[in-house]
Formats: structure tokens, sequence, C-alpha cells
């Protein structure tokens, strides 16, 4: 007896628990969910890519990184979006300046800085300057009418503070004001190319796929970076190809362009570019442990705190904040308004004799959960 109590206990949660994701708030819960998921991979994934930025700054050029990167990625994504890039053609070409100002800002411009930076900057310095692109996002966000919140605006400070300590007294250089050099100027334009280009993509065409449009960026961002990889090498010369230059070059192109932009491409559908942008304050954590591992950069107790307001404030600002009822209830105005019927009310259920004293002969009406709605 208890054991078929214990599961009928099982499978009433377990029940409550699918009637409760197949609820409106269920599932707004899995898609931010799964888009700060999505946000924190490409965060991790491109974090590997400053320390591969750095690893190769001594034997590969800048620009024939960053051209050979997309040439990889290509390559990696042909056989999955080549096909539905094909069948969208009209669209793209409708929406070619759209897809152009992209593949300039997110594909030619963002890496090609990021690459140039790595020859003056420890890769720990080019995540914790990146890491203001967030701010930029949210700014966006709040130029184009989105309320931040007080939530994320305190979340968005913490991480702040996390980074301006990061670059100030936990990097050992005993002040606020960090020492720049030539390749944080150039990291700081790439932080401002990507914030641009997280915002733009709230602007992508709906009918126009995900695959297709990235695709169509990486294509149109690889023959815009033609001309600047032919005068590299006739200035510079090329590269030797062994295994320390192609392997870096295979991880950036599956899997810092290829996976985590079209990853992060999906998280900014999901849940916003503002959303998305504090999860990308993980960056310089990330960064700084990569680079401790792999480069031998330093990572002491100061890094340590910074860790923790960084992580902190990344919660914070990455929780969805609940609708104000007054709000709830003028955007269910709205939405009938728009059907032209009357907005529905939010009642409790009435049982036994107030049932019968309303008159209502239908049991239905009688026995609903206390948050079940009720038209009038």
């Amino acid at each position: 007896m208890a054991v078929l109590e214990r599961n009928g206990v099982s499978s009433t949660s377990a029940g409550s628990a699918a009637r409760k994701a197949g609820t409106p708030a269920g599932r707004r819960a899995q898609v931010s969910g799964t888009g700060l998921l999505l946000a924190l991979v490409s965060t991790l994934v491109w974090s590997g890519s400053f320390v591969t930025a750095r690893a190769l700054h001594d034997s590969v050029p800048p620009v024939q990184h960053a051209f050979w990167r997309w040439v990889v990625a290509i390559v990696a994504v042909a056989p999955f979006a080549a096909r539905p890039a094909w069948r969208q053609r009209h669209l793209i070409r409708r929406h070619l300046g759209f897809v152009t100002l992209a593949a300039l800002l997110g594909v030619t411009v963002y890496n090609t800085l990021v690459h140039q930076a790595a020859l003056t900057t420890t890769a720990g310095t080019m995540g914790m300057i990146m890491a203001a692109s967030p701010v930029l996002m949210a700014l966006y966000e709040r130029i184009g009418g989105a309320p931040l919140g007080a939530r994320r605006v305190t979340g968005i400070l913490i991480a702040c503070a996390g980074v301006l300590l990061l670059v100030g007294p936990a990097s050992g250089k005993g002040s606020l004001v960090p020492e720049l050099t030539p390749g944080d100027g150039w990291v700081m334009a790439a932080a401002a190319c990507f914030a641009s280009y997280s915002a733009l993509l709230k602007r992508r065409p709906a009918e126009l796929g995900g695959l297709p449009f990235l695709f169509s960026t990486f294509v149109l961002g690889a023959l815009m970076l033609l001309p600047a990889y032919g005068i590299s090498l006739a200035v510079q010369g090329g590269f030797e190809p062994r295994a320390g230059t192609v392997g870096p070059l295979l991880y950036v192109g599956v899997f810092s362009s290829a996976v985590a932009f079209l990853a992060w491409n999906k998280a900014i559908a999901l849940i916003g570019a503002g959303r998305a942008g504090v999860v990308y304050y993980l960056q310089p954590v990330f960064v700084a442990l990569l680079s401790f591992v792999v480069l031998d950069e330093p990572f002491g107790p100061g890094q340590a705190l910074c860790l923790a307001l960084i992580l902190g404030g990344v919660a914070l600002g990455a929780a969805s904040a609940r609708t104000p009822r007054r709000a709830r209830y003028r955007q269910a105005v709205e939405a009938r308004s728009a059907g032209g019927t009357r907005p529905a009310r939010r009642t409790r259920p009435v049982r036994g004799r107030r049932c019968r004293a309303a008159g209502w002969a239908s049991a239905s009406r009688c026995s609903g959960p206390r948050s079940s709605w009720i038209a009038r």
C-alpha cells in the first residue's frame, strides 16, 4: 500500500510538472532556460578563441587568421546550410543590405580587430575589455524603448564592478585605471562592433532562416576580407601550416565561428540581446581560467573575488523579472480588445452553497483551480 501511495504521489507530481510545463509560464521558462544555455555555450567557446588568438599572434598574421577562420567555418556549415540558403536566395537578395551589414560587423571587422589586438594585449585583458559589450547591448535595447528593470540594471552594475576590479587592483597594477596598450583600443572597437551586431540581430527578418542567414554572413564576410588578405600576403607573407597553427584555426573555424555564432543567434532570438549580453559577462572569467591553464597567465585570490562578483551579477541580471499585475492586466486588455472581446478576469473558484446560490448548473464552472480564468 505504501508503495502504491508513493507511486501515486510520484505520478501526481510528474503530472503536475507536465501540466506546469504546458502552461504559458512553463513554456516561457523553458524558452528562457534554453536561451540562457545557448548564450552560455557561445560565451564559453568564444573564450577559447581569445586564447588561440594570443597563442598564434607571433606565427599567423591577424588578417590571415581571420580569413582562414571563416573559410573553415564556411566549409563546416556548408553541408547543413548551403541548400537552405539556396532555397532562400530570393529572401537573401531582398534583405541583402541587412545581411551585408551583419556580415561586416560580426564577421569581417569584429574578429579581425580581436586578432589585431592579440599582437600587443594578453588574452585575459581582451576578455575583460570585451565584457563591456553587454553594457552597450543594454543601452541599445533601452534606446529601442525596452525597459531594463531594476534587477537587470543591478546585475549589470555588479558585473561591471567585478570587471573593474579585474582590470584594476586584481590585475596586479595597483590602480583602478588600467594601463592601456594599443591592443586595448582595438579590443574596445571590437566590443562596439560585437554589441552592434548583437543588437542588429533582433531586427533580422522573421522569414529569413537562421542557417541561411548564418551561411550568407560567413560568405559575405570572407569575401569582404579577401582584399585585405591579399595585401597581407604581399606585405607580411604567409604562415607555415603545421599542427600548432592548423589545430587552433580548426577550433576557431568550427567551434568559435560555426557552432558559437549559431547558438548565439538563436539565444538572441529567444531571450533578446540584453539578457544574453548579461551572460556574456562570464567571458572574462572563462578567458582568465583558460589563459591560466594554457598560457600560464596569473590567476589569484583577487581574480577569484572578481569571479564571484561577475557570476553574481550574471545570475541577477539574467533572471527574468515577473511582470507586475497591472501590466499583465493591461496586456490582456490590449490583446482582447484587438480581438473584439472583453478581457478575462482572474477569479477564485466557487464551490458548495456559493455555487448553488450563484445559480451555476455546470459543475465545471465550480471546480476550477484557484488561478483559473473565467471569461465575463
